[in-house]
């Protein structure tokens, strides 16, 4: 099987149909992942970049971003790096109303059981521990 690594503009016109050219046009290609002719790999950093794209470009809000990326990370012949650590992010984003890197940094900090090095006290409401300096 072939194995493919995705960008941002794939996904965006996934999710936004737009323009519809190159939204059909990701609609193949993730339907070829989906019946298993393909594995299309997504890193943090490309979901990071969507996450940004969608907010300020199409100004999606939060809670549709999530539930859209939230579907495609768990769709078949998705392979995300990261995958449920993107997924708890996803949730925090929408939940505490924080930026994704921020969700994404503390969701990590978390889960490796570290402190956060920030100047941002937002930080405390998300669960984590904060190094003092």
């Amino acid at each position: 099987m072939t194995a493919a690594w995705l960008d941002t503009n794939v996904i965006v016109r996934f999710l936004t149909n737009d323009p519809a050219p190159l939204a059909q046009r990701a609609h193949r290609l993730l339907a070829r992942a989906e019946a298993g002719d393909i594995t299309l790999r997504l890193t943090p950093i490309i979901v990071a970049e969507i996450v940004w794209v969608l907010r300020t470009i199409y100004r999606r809000e939060p809670a549709e971003i999530a539930a859209g990326l939230s579907a495609l990370l768990k769709a078949d012949g998705i392979a995300a790096e990261q995958r449920d650590t993107l997924l708890e992010a996803l949730d925090l984003m929408v939940a505490e109303k924080v930026a994704f890197p921020d969700a994404y940094v503390a969701v990590s900090a978390r889960q490796a059981d570290e402190p956060v090095c920030t100047f941002d006290a937002g930080f405390k409401r998300l669960g984590v521990e904060l190094l003092a300096s």
